[in-house]
């Protein structure tokens, strides 16, 4: 019997965030936010997901805040 699963990270964009300074870069840039979750696949088809939170991420060096 063959059997598929997966565990990992999976981020999703959801569009744009805020234009802000970031405190890594210094740069002001406009910011894109995120929803990061992990999540537990079978046959490629999500079952579980947890550990939910969004995130907005500097568009310059990739720092992340979580909102």
């Amino acid at each position: 019997m063959l059997f598929f699963f997966g565990y990992g990270t999976k981020q999703k964009q959801m569009g744009l965030g805020q234009v802000r300074a970031c405190g890594r870069c210094h740069n002001t840039s406009q910011w894109i936010r995120l929803r990061e979750f992990k999540q537990f696949t079978v046959f490629f088809i999500p079952v579980a997901r947890w550990k939910r939170r969004n995130l907005e991420v500097c568009g310059i060096c990739g720092a992340a805040v979580a909102v």
